[in-house]
């Protein structure tokens, strides 16, 4: 409840702006633009919806000030025209009307454009690629960098005009004047290049042109890099320096880090704790005595006040939390932090749709980022049972929308314990923040009354018959998967044996020693799973290679888990073999194919078989054969249907909606 989080509900004043409490939306690209740039109806959905659960600031995503060569994403929105004021104006309206506040991130890409999208060679400070394999882009001539200036202090009076109560100005994240503040991308020998002071001189030029379009009383926030983590990049101590040069007109510096190519540190990757960023906003504040936000996987409402309590941060930044959970505050405020669904930081529907595959946006624990929990105002119009089987996180999700709009449902899980193959992955240290997802639709489930709960119970034919069914839903989950490979099932599992399966090196954690030098463990797969087993051991010591069929290992990751992975076989020196097939596994060794052609054999202390997951269906056959008649309907959802991630089993889980209205139980 608020008087728990006393922080949290203290209002903030900055110039002219007060904001109800203390929790701000995070600037996030959507993908939810239309194609000439304009805000969509979808973006009014999202926002408001944020709005409406309580977030006190809402920092709408990034627009493009300077179109098309400062494009950023598949479909950015536009502030470098008028014609775009009328949207805006709309969203500011329903953001206000929820009592909350509104500011707008302006934004130039630099060289983060790419020519596939604008027709044009990038810009940028240097003739540097913001990332590893990016294009090349042109250094701006110094008449061009006093043309965007001017952009910049424009798109913001157009902000003003809209409605917003404040503007952030993007400075971090491998953009245009992070380009220019970097000395990783800034090679230029001119005023803009070289010294802390010639490089900081471009920001502090947007930024006082923002100033003397907007006036005095309009606030202005900054986003930074405040620590790159790149070799050669800029420090937390470098940051602290080149501020003094454009610090004085800022308002509130929101304190992020990392660039392009430390990617897991700006989009936090799942293995960082709740408010890791907080000592850099805190440095922040210190030296120039500057209100600061501060973000970095927070979750948990204790300690986003605790930060707050401290004094290191003044607001506290919430992105994809708030994808996952719209209502984070109002549950905070007024109901239960318990009922929290909180982001798993798994990065899949939100970067890797949006970065990794030009999508909008999507959530892996929330399958309604746009409309949210609309659905639980319909009713079954007529009695209707459903039997679910199997409870992991794709059958939690299809019961408990069942029961959420009448149905009597019953789910089955055959384990003493519900989540399935989530909770067992949570058992790996670094996979932990994953158990929150299943957490939470445990509670969800066992607080609705028409939901009946079997654990520890088979799903024979007559039980569910029992139950008269009108809808079984299948989510038996999967299996790992186990091909025809000389040995592989004489050795793998085995008790006292050195083979294992990801489900065995789980039950084992405890027993594998925290040092260990001068061991051998090899890995057959380099698809997520394989990664995990990677992840937990090189650190340890491990001598670790990781074997892959295919041409390349992280095939299909999302961007941010590919970058820290990569970033890790990098500095722990896991030895990469891409291209190479699993020929025959030996009690403690893999005999493999190498690219040319060559066979090898990979000795090993720890092997470990990580060749996916296949579906599961140890009941389907009897249900078909049993409920033949087509008077009740048998839907297959999650791993069950085919292996993939929990992104794709939750939104079939909620598609029980879709099944109850073609059946006749929802109008």
């Amino acid at each position: 409840m608020k008087k728990d989080y006393p922080n949290i509900f203290d209002p903030f004043t900055v110039r002219r702006m007060t904001l109800k409490n203390r929790i701000v939306m995070t600037p996030m690209g959507t993908n939810y633009g239309e194609t000439d740039g304009m805000m969509s109806l979808w973006h009014l959905n999202y926002y408001d919806l944020r709005a409406k659960g309580g977030t006190g600031l809402i920092i709408v995503e990034n627009a493009n000030v300077d179109y098309p060569l400062g494009s950023n994403g598949t479909s950015q929105i536009r502030i470098d025209h008028d014609s775009y004021l009328p949207r805006f104006f709309k969203l500011t309206e329903l953001i206000h009307q929820q009592g909350g506040c509104a500011c707008i991130q302006i934004n130039h890409a630099g060289a983060s454009a790419q020519s596939i999208r604008t027709g044009m060679q990038p810009a940028s400070a240097s003739d540097i690629p913001s990332k590893d394999g990016g294009e090349i882009p042109r250094p701006l001539s110094v008449d061009e960098i006093h043309t965007i200036v001017k952009k910049y202090g424009e798109a913001a009076k157009r902000a003003q005009v809209a409605g917003f109560d404040a503007v952030e100005i993007h400075c971090g994240h491998s953009y245009l004047i992070s380009q220019f503040l970097s000395p990783l991308t800034n090679k230029r020998t001119d005023a803009f290049g070289g010294s802390n002071e010639n490089r900081a001189r471009f920001a502090k030029l947007v930024i006082e042109e923002v100033r003397k379009q907007v006036g005095s009383f309009f606030p202005i926030f900054c986003r930074i890099s405040a620590d790159e983590f790149l070799e050669g990049g800029n420090t937390l101590d470098d940051c602290l320096e080149y501020l003094q040069y454009f610090q004085e007109e800022v308002d509130v510096f929101d304190v992020s880090a990392g660039l392009n190519g430390s990617l897991q540190y700006q989009i936090d990757m799942n293995s960082l704790p709740d408010g890791w960023r907080s000592y850099m906003a805190k440095a922040v504040k210190e030296t120039y005595g500057k209100p600061v936000m501060t973000m970095g996987n927070i979750r948990d409402p204790k300690a986003a006040d605790d930060i707050l309590a401290k004094g290191d941060a003044d607001l506290i930044g919430m992105g994809r939390g708030l994808i996952a959970d719209p209502d984070w505050v109002n549950k905070v405020e007024f109901g239960d932090p318990a009922d929290i669904r909180k982001c798993i930081s798994c990065n899949v529907g939100c970067a890797g749709n949006r970065i990794g595959n030009n999508r909008p946006i999507r959530c892996t624990v929330n399958p309604s980022t746009l409309m949210g929990d609309e659905y639980r105002k319909r009713r079954v119009n007529k009695p209707c049972n459903v039997v679910v089987v199997g409870g992991g996180t794709a059958g939690l999700e299809a019961a408990c929308t069942a029961a959420e709009v009448g149905c009597t449902t019953f789910l089955i899980e055959e384990k003493e314990v519900l989540g399935g193959l989530s909770v067992m992955i949570s058992e790996i240290p670094d996979k932990k923040r994953l158990a929150d997802f299943p957490k939470y639709q445990i509670r969800r489930a066992e607080k609705l009354k028409n939901l009946f709960l079997f654990k520890g119970k088979k799903a024979d034919i007559p039980f569910i018959k029992s139950l008269n069914p009108d809808i079984i839903v299948n989510a038996t989950g999967s299996l790992p998967l186990l091909p025809p490979i000389t040995g592989l099932k004489e050795h793998i599992d085995k008790e006292g044996g050195k083979v294992a399966s990801i489900l065995k090196m789980i039950h084992d954690l405890p027993a594998y020693p925290q040092d260990l030098s001068g061991k051998k463990v090899c890995v057959i797969g380099g698809g997520a799973v394989g990664l995990d087993v990677v992840e937990y051991f090189a650190p340890k010591g491990a001598d670790v290679s990781i074997v892959e069929m295919l041409p390349a290992i992280g095939n299909g990751l999302d961007p941010v888990t590919r970058v820290a992975t990569a970033t890790l076989m990098k500095k722990y020196g896991v030895h990469q073999r891409p291209g190479t097939a699993l020929q025959e596994v030996k009690a403690d060794a893999f005999t493999v194919k190498n690219p040319d052609g060559s066979i090898e054999d990979l000795p090993f202390d720890y092997g470990f078989i990580c060749l996916g997951m296949c579906a599961n269906n140890p009941v389907l056959d009897e249900l078909k054969a049993e409920f033949d008649d087509g008077m009740v309907e048998i839907y297959t959802i999650g791993d069950s249907k085919r292996a993939r991630r929990i992104i794709e089993g939750t939104d079939e889980g909620r598609n029980i909606l879709k099944v109850l209205e073609r059946r006749g139980f929802l109008d």
